[in-house]
């Protein structure tokens, strides 16, 4: 019952964390309180988007180039196709921070890109009516991931490698002691030398509330195109984010991947419902589908058709939508991965080498500063406590 490093959570930054783990030869062990993957959390619903001229900030264009180089090498270890390239998309005006924090970093780091005027945007993709202000900016090397085949791989790969998994196995406690750490589930008391948390929208409750992670119900919908989805189709469009003319939440979406019937997957980044993993509303409103139409029809008409299907799920933000990754302010042997604001998935496979990392050698030689979650450290530190499962 005792390792070199147990991993609390096995969704995308866990499921990482182990397999890179496991490959490094240590004794590992990952607990998740449900099967992996699942449908509770943040990482499904059959796509993911991935890019590389990343308008947030420029800070992490080399941690997603170096996730492209991951992402190949697990599909050639685990066997599977888990990236598709369509190019992507990213629509607002000249001023928008999308817009320009997007051609700023593509400049920074030589990504490839153009930048596509109204009537050229019509021209390349007719889906498209752009607004009259809009200008596009045309990302060659974009296109999405299949979240589900993605954990499944690195899974695969951890055990393949000898990682011990449990699943519907819950945490109910964790603290240090002498030497590491001790973990108590409902089913065993288990000791390592170190303990990895990435307990996605849970993190409150495995970091005792220790920083200002707020969670949020989100929706994502797929739309029958009106006339068809033959103007969608993975060959012929791109994934996109466009800027919202209402306020700073983009819209997004995806090519019709799922075949003539699955239609086109949409949704806005962001909400302001906030919630907890035991008090999301997972019912189906006619508001959250209407609200995602009303916003991305002025661009993409066609997507003013019937609604499919919609499914829920949670984004663990941060005050600044940045992540935190690093070793805990308080217990040095403890390194965490949490709240990654919606757009984190894609940087599953280089989160997972940080995470080995910092549990293998105190320190990684990834840029992780903007990450520190000594920025949200005033609080001391809470005593452990076992009121939650993880």
């Amino acid at each position: 019952m005792s390792y070199d490093v147990i991993v609390l959570g096995l969704g995308a930054m866990g499921s990482a964390a182990v397999q890179h783990l496991a490959q490094r030869k240590m004794r590992v062990l990952g607990i998740d309180q449900f099967t992996a993957p699942h449908d509770k959390g943040s990482s499904h619903g059959g796509t993911r988007m991935i890019r590389q001229a990343y308008w947030e900030s420029p800070h992490y264009i080399p941690l997603v180039l170096r996730a492209y180089e991951l992402w190949e090498k697990l599909e050639h270890d685990a066997g599977a196709k888990l990236l598709t390239i369509t190019g992507g998309l990213i629509l607002g005006s000249t001023s928008s921070p999308l817009v320009m924090g997007g051609i700023a970093a593509a400049r920074a780091h030589g990504i490839r890109y153009s930048v596509l005027l109204p009537n050229e945007i019509r021209a390349r993709f007719p889906a498209i009516k752009p607004l009259d202000d809009d200008v596009a900016v045309h990302e060659e090397l974009a296109g999405y991931l299949v979240p589900e085949e993605c954990m499944r791989a690195q899974l695969k790969v951890a055990a393949q490698t000898g990682a011990e998994l449990h699943f519907r196995e819950k945490v109910v406690n964790w603290r240090l002691q002498p030497g590491g750490v001790e973990v108590t589930t409902d089913r065993a008391v288990y000791e390592a030398e170190r303990l990895v948390i990435a307990a996605g929208p849970w993190a409150n409750y495995a970091l005792r509330s220790m920083f200002p992670l707020r969670v949020t119900r989100q929706v994502m919908i797929w739309i029958q195109p009106v006339g068809g989805i033959e103007p969608f189709l993975p060959e012929r469009f791109p994934v996109f984010l466009c800027e919202s003319p209402e306020d700073g939440r983009p819209g997004y979406g995806f090519p019709a991947v799922d075949g003539p019937s699955g239609g086109v997957k949409a949704a806005i980044h962001g909400s302001h419902i906030e919630c907890t993993p035991e008090t999301i509303d997972r019912e189906i409103h006619e508001i959250d589908g209407g609200e995602v139409i009303r916003r991305l029809t002025p661009r993409f008409p066609a997507l003013n058709g019937e609604i499919l299907k919609a499914a829920t799920c949670m984004y663990t933000m941060t005050p600044d939508e940045h992540f935190i990754i690093g070793q805990h302010p308080h217990f040095p042997p403890v390194s965490i991965a949490c709240g990654f604001s919606g757009h984190g998935f894609k940087f599953a496979p280089v989160v997972g080498e940080i995470l080995a990392d910092l549990a293998t050698k105190g320190a990684t030689a990834h840029p992780i500063g903007l990450f520190s979650p000594a920025r949200f450290s005033g609080q001391p530190p809470h005593s452990p406590r076992d009121n939650h499962a993880l």
